[in-house]
C-alpha cells in the first residue's frame, strides 16, 4: 500500500553546497513560521558548534505541509567524517533531493551520498543550486551529474531525474537557469509532491520499526526515531525490543510523537510510512528493531562503515590538571564517551592498557575533533594523543585506509601542492587548469593526509579548498617523513617573560605570549629544525645598578600562532599529547621529565 498524503525525503549534498539554506527556504515558503521566527539563516543548525563552523554535523528532521500533503524532510551532513549519519537516514526516506553547486559541480562527497541513495533504490531530484554565482555553469554541471549517475550504476528510472535550478539563499527556484523567471522556492515543493513516491507499508500487518536515531528528553528519557514500516504504533501499547544480538525484551510505548515544522507533537497513534519519535524504550540503540509482540519480525540490523582513525583519550595528568575543568576523572571521561556511543554509530570506544585511558576510533580527524570540542565545552578536562590510522591484516598482508583528495587552488600554488602531496605518498590522478584555477585529484594514504590541512591553507594563502573521500583499504605504503617537525620545550615551571621570548622567537614560531603559565615538558613553539630543543621561556632580564642608553627599549614580539583544536591535533607528534580544558589547549610531551624522556628514547633505539 502506498500513502499518497505523505512524502519522506532527505536533502543530500557535498559540504557547503547549500543543504541547510535550502531547508530554511522551504520552511519559510510553506509559512511554517511567523515572519519574526523566520529571521536569520540556517534555522536547522541548532547546535552552537554547527553555527560556528557553518557545517551540519547531526542529521535533523523537519516537516512541512504543502498542497494538502505532509513532507518529512531530513537535513544530512555533507562531511565524509559524518557519513554514518547519511547511511542511517537512507532507511528513513523514499527519495532524495541531490544538491549540486552550479559552479563546482559534483564533488567527492556528492559521489558518496549519491552512491548510498542509489544503492537504497531511491528516487532522486537534482537541484542545481547557487545559479546566482557570477561564474555559474549549470549546463556543464548537469552533464557531469548525469555522468556520475551512470558511473555509480543508477537504474534507467533513477538516471531520468527531474532537474530544478535554484538560488536557496535568495529563496527562489525554477525549471530553467534564468533567475529572472524565478519567483519563489515553490517549484521544488511541487516537484517533490509530483515526482517523489509516497511511503509503502501495510497498516494491517503487525507493527515493525527500525531505530535510526536517538536523542534525550529531560522528561521522557530516551526517545527513538524511526519510520513505521508496517502496522500501527499507539500510545500505551506493548512492543518487543529486539537488539543487535537478537535478544528480545518487552517495553511499553509512553508517547508517540510526529514531526511538525521544527518541533514534535504528540499523537495517539501513527501508521505505516510515518516518521515517528517513540518514548519509553529504555535501552534501545541505533540499528535495533521495535516490533509487535505477536507476529512482529525484526528488521535487518544496519551495517555502518568501519572507522579509519583512532586516538587515545585519557584523564589530564599535567601539573595544571583540575584547575580549569569541572569533570576530570577517568569515570567522568568513560561515562561521557559511553553516552556519545548511543548517538554516534560510527564511533568505537575500547579500553587501553591503562584504566584511565580509552582508544576512541572514528571516521576521520574532524569526527574526533568535534567530539573533543563538545566535551571541552561541557566542562571536561582530558588529554588526547595524535590521530593514527587503523591498520588491518588481510590474508597476512597489512593494509591501510586510502582517500581520494580533490583540491582546488590558484594556478600559481599548484606546484607546491603537488610537491607536498608527493612527499606524503599522494598519487596524482588528474589535473586541469581553468581561468587561473587549478583542479587536482589525488589518491593518498589517510596517514599522509593527517596534519596537511593547515599546511595547505598556508601554502595557498587561504584561497584553496581541499575535499576528501574514503576509498577503502589498500596495501600499506612505506614511511611518510613529511609530517615530522621540531618542538621547543619548556625546561622551567613559571610565567613566560617578554625578555625570554624576544630571544626565542628567532629560533622558531611561538605558540604562547608573555604572561602565560608554563610547566616543564610543555611545548611552547615550533623549532625551525626537525629536532626538539629545550628552552627557558621564564628567563628574566638581570638588573644591574648601571644605566645605559638602550635599557628602556623593549624588543618587539611577533604575534604568537593561535593554535586551534584542529591545528594542535595536526601538529602533535607521536611522543606528544594535547591537554584539552574548557579554557586552554596545551601541547606537551607525553613524558614531561627531560632525563626520563631521553632514556626512553635511547631504549627505543636499542642503545
Amino acid at each position: 500500500m502506498i500513502r499518497n498524503d505523505l512524502r519522506n525525503i532527505a536533502i543530500i549534498a557535498h559540504v557547503d553546497h547549500g543543504k541547510t539554506t535550502l531547508v530554511d527556504a522551504l520552511l519559510k515558503q510553506s509559512n511554517t513560521f511567523r515572519d519574526a521566527d523566520a529571521q536569520g539563516t540556517t534555522i536547522m543548525d541548532s547546535n552552537e558548534l554547527e553555527r560556528e563552523r557553518g557545517i551540519t554535523i547531526f542529521a535533523k528532521n523537519a516537516a512541512i505541509q504543502w498542497q494538502g500533503k505532509k513532507i518529512n524532510i531530513v537535513d544530512t551532513p555533507g562531511h565524509a567524517d559524518f557519513g554514518g549519519e547519511v547511511e542511517r537516514i537512507m532507511s528513513l526516506v523514499d527519495g532524495c533531493l541531490l544538491l549540486v553547486d552550479a559552479k563546482e559541480g559534483p564533488m567527492p562527497q556528492t559521489k558518496f551520498v549519491l552512491k548510498k541513495a542509489i544503492e537504497a533504490g531511491h528516487k532522486l531530484i537534482v537541484v542545481i543550486n547557487k545559479v546566482d554565482k557570477k561564474d555559474a555553469r549549470p549546463e556543464w554541471v548537469l552533464n557531469k551529474t548525469f555522468d556520475l549517475f551512470i558511473d555509480l550504476g543508477a537504474s534507467e528510472e533513477q538516471s531520468n531525474f527531474p532537474v530544478i535550478y535554484a538560488s536557496a539563499v535568495n529563496g527562489i527556484a525554477g525549471l530553467e537557469p534564468d533567475m529572472a523567471k524565478m519567483k519563489d522556492i515553490a517549484p521544488i515543493l511541487d516537484a517533490v509532491v509530483e515526482h517523489m513516491p509516497g511511503p509503502t507499508g501495510d497498516p494491517a500487518l503487525p507493527f515493525q520499526m527500525a531505530v535510526v536515531n536517538i536523542f534525550y528528553d529531560n522528561y521522557k528519557g530516551r526517545i527513538a526515531i524511526g519510520r513505521v514500516e508496517n502496522g500501527v504504533v499507539r500510545q500505551g501499547m506493548q512492543v518487543k525490543h529486539v537488539d543487535r544480538n537478537g535478544k528480545e525484551k518487552m517495553a511499553k510505548v509512553i508517547a508517540v510523537q510526529v514531526f511538525d515544522a521544527l518541533g514534535r507533537v504528540e499523537v495517539p497513534d501513527a501508521s505505516a510510512g510515518e516518521v515517528v519519535a517513540i518514548a519509553g524504550i529504555g535501552e534501545v540503540q541505533i540499528g535495533e528493531s521495535l516490533v509487535d509482540p505477536v507476529g512482529g519480525v525484526a528488521l535487518p540490523v544496519m551495517e555502518i562503515e568501519e572507522p579509519t582513525v583512532k586516538m587515545t583519550f585519557g584523564t589530564n595528568t599535567s601539573p595544571f590538571a583540575g584547575n580549569e575543568g569541572t569533570f576530570s576523572t577517568a569515570r567522568h571521561v568513560k561515562e561521557r564517551l559511553e553516552k556519545e556511543l548511543l548517538n554516534d554509530v560510527a564511533l568505537r570506544v575500547e579500553k587501553s592498557d591503562s584504566d584511565s585511558r580509552f582508544i576512541v576510533s572514528g571516521r576521520g580527524e574532524l569526527h574526533l575533533a568535534i567530539l573533543i570540542e563538545k566535551m571541552r565545552r561541557e566542562g571536561f578536562e582530558l588529554e588526547v594523543s595524535r590521530p593514527q590510522v587503523i591498520f588491518k591484516n588481510v590474508d597476512g598482508k597489512v593494509q591501510e585506509p586510502f582517500e581520494a583528495v580533490s583540491i582546488e587552488c590558484p594556478e600559481t600554488n599548484t606546484g607546491v601542492v603537488i610537491e607536498k602531496m608527493g612527499k606524503r605518498r599522494g598519487e596524482m590522478k588528474d589535473m586541469k587548469v581553468e581561468n587561473g584555477t587549478g583542479f587536482l585529484e589525488f589518491e593518498i594514504p589517510t596517514r599522509g593526509l593527517i596534519g596537511y590541512r593547515t599546511e595547505f591553507m598556508t601554502d595557498t594563502k587561504g584561497q584553496g579548498t581541499i575535499n576528501t573521500l574514503f576509498l577503502g583499504y589498500r596495501s600499506e605504503v612505506g614511511d611518510i617523513t613529511a609530517t615530522e617537525h621540531g618542538s621547543m620545550i619548556s625546561m622551567e615551571n613559571g610565567t613566560v617573560m617578554h625578555f625570554a621570548l624576544a630571544n626565542l622567537q628567532e629560533r622558531g614560531t611561538m605558540f604562547i605570549g608573555p604572561g602565560a603559565e608554563v610547566y616543564v615538558g610543555m611545548v611552547i613553539g615550533q623549532y625551525s629544525r626537525v629536532e626538539d630543543i629545550e628552552v627557558n621561556p621564564c628567563k628574566e632580564k638581570k638588573l644591574s645598578n648601571m644605566r645605559s642608553k638602550g635599557d628602556g627599549a623593549a624588543a618587539a614580539l611577533d604575534t604568537p600562532r593561535d593554535m586551534t583544536l584542529e591545528m594542535s591535533l595536526e601538529f602533535i607528534g607521536d611522543d606528544e599529547l594535547l591537554e584539552v580544558t574548557p579554557k586552554s589547549l596545551r601541547i606537551r610531551k607525553a613524558i614531561l621529565d627531560s632525563t626520563t624522556r631521553k632514556r626512553e628514547g635511547a631504549k627505543k633505539l636499542g642503545l
